[in-house]
């Protein structure tokens, strides 16, 4: 590639890359988008309730087959198996915490002994919303926002709902219930799928053809005439390299997140969900991912729930509030545990997801820190219009909000540097390792979590 022009380079990309890309991401996901449309149309039609929902149930069953085959059987087990647990603790007020320890330990034989590693992996999209779907139903329960059990059907067409069995999103079940009622398809709602549906795709070319090469192409970086200098130059180089290859790597698994959450909205809509009833004005307004608040952030706490907006809202609501009495930091710690056992038993991605709780904590506790010391809106969140902090615009205010986004997207380069190709092209069980992680994070000196423990030790000392 490198005896390439830009021109030629560019056509490449467009005619070599970005095309097949898009035509092959729309093959792998068409059967998908039919189901979903089939069963808007089925809730609908003026059937019963339980047609509805037996051809709901039938449509995510079909759509398992189609992208698991038979091995489908162990995400339909999984929800098999909380509906038992739930119909069995009917009178407990405890089901939320005990069906959390079944799937823990039920996800965790699945990693370890029940079926080889690589098909599991290929799973763990589809097994951790239906956990997520069962852990909030069962909380619900439990505080009385759900009065009582749902019939099986009603659970099964919960669990296998096309919308979002396969890539998410999460959605409760009173979300789901409401689905169930068939809103009227309008434009808003199909301007909404369009839309959805065109930034999925940018998204998947820019991760797949154009972040690898960001750099290389674009600004000529890469040349040998950096590499052949005197010893500390040619140090300070290859740690410069490091650090554009790192934010090349993370652009790219950023994309790649923000490609399925518009495709989850655009899977969720097209089904009938992920809509806020106004009085007589429907709202088709999901919002799966924040990509701005992710590449230009104000604080890592804003990244984490800009990521995806669902997974956090579960967090927060099924997690945090219920581990918070054990206090702050514990529950946080907790929160990201949880959240990191249901991305399953990969080293790098609990690494990550553990250092992002330390990280957004200490953020969190410095700033708010300097905001009392200062009296300045300069909080990991944005203020309110009438909060009674003294200073709000002054020039000072700007340049530390701006230095805190300058570090949180330097964590983001450092945190991502370890989903790369070479990542991708390793085998389930090197996946779990440690050797990958400790080696790229090696390679840029731990600099991110020096820097968390330097903020850690200002916030001690202020």
């Amino acid at each position: 590639m490198a005896t390439f022009t830009r021109w030629e380079f560019l056509q490449e990309l467009l005619l070599g890359c970005a095309l097949p890309t898009a035509q092959q991401g729309l093959e792998q996901v068409w059967q998908l988008l039919l189901v979903c449309l089939l069963c808007r149309l089925a809730c609908r039609a003026g059937v019963p309730v339980y047609m509805k929902h037996l051809f709901t149930s039938a449509g995510g069953l079909y759509v398992l087959y189609q992208f698991f085959e038979f091995h489908m059987m162990w995400v339909v087990l999984l929800g098999l198996l909380c509906y038992v647990v739930l119909f069995l603790c009917g009178h407990s007020s405890s089901r939320g915490t005990f069906l959390s320890l079944v799937i823990l330990i039920y996800m965790l034989l699945g990693e370890l002994h029940m079926i080889d590693a690589e098909t599991w992996r290929k799973m763990r999209g589809s097994q951790m919303v239906v956990a997520m779907k069962t852990i909030s139903l069962a909380f619900d329960l439990d505080r009385g926002v759900i009065p009582t059990l749902p019939s099986p059907l009603e659970f099964m067409a919960y669990i296998c709902f096309a919308g979002n069995v396969i890539f998410g999103p999460w959605i409760s079940f009173t979300s789901q219930r409401a689905a169930m009622e068939g809103r009227k398809m309008s434009f808003p709602w199909l301007f909404k799928i369009a839309g959805s549906w065109v930034k999925c795709q940018l998204c998947l070319v820019v991760s797949t053809c154009v972040a690898p090469y960001l750099f290389p192409y674009f600004i000529p970086l890469y040349g040998e005439e950096l590499m052949l200098r005197n010893n500390d130059r040619n140090k300070r180089s290859i740690l410069f390299l490091q650090w554009l290859h790192a934010y090349e790597n993370a652009v790219s698994f950023h994309y790649s997140n923000y490609f399925v959450s518009y495709l989850s909205e655009s899977t969720a809509t097209l089904a009938g969900a992920g809509f806020t009833d106004l009085k007589d004005n429907v709202k088709w307004d999901m919002a799966v991912s924040r990509p701005l608040n992710v590449e230009l952030p104000r604080s890592m706490v804003e990244v984490v729930t800009s990521w995806n907006l669902p997974m956090s809202r579960w967090l927060n609501t099924y997690v945090f509030k219920s581990a918070v009495r054990l206090g702050t930091f514990p529950a946080i710690l907790v929160t990201y545990t949880a959240s990191a056992l249901l991305h399953g038993l990969s080293f790098h991605l609990g690494a990550v997801l553990l250092s992002l709780g330390f990280i957004t904590y200490v953020e969190h506790v410095l700033r708010k820190r300097l905001a009392a010391i200062f009296s300045a809106c300069i909080l990991s969140k944005s203020c309110r219009p009438d909060c009674t902090h003294e200073n709000k615009k002054c020039w000072w205010v700007y340049g530390i909000n701006v230095t805190f986004s300058a570090l949180a997207i330097f964590h983001l380069t450092y945190l991502g540097s370890l989903f790369d190709t070479d990542m991708d092209n390793m085998s389930a069980e090197q996946g779990y390792m440690a050797s990958h992680t400790i080696q790229k994070w090696a390679e840029l000196n731990w600099a991110s979590h020096w820097v968390m423990f330097g903020c850690w030790a200002f916030y001690w000392l202020i």
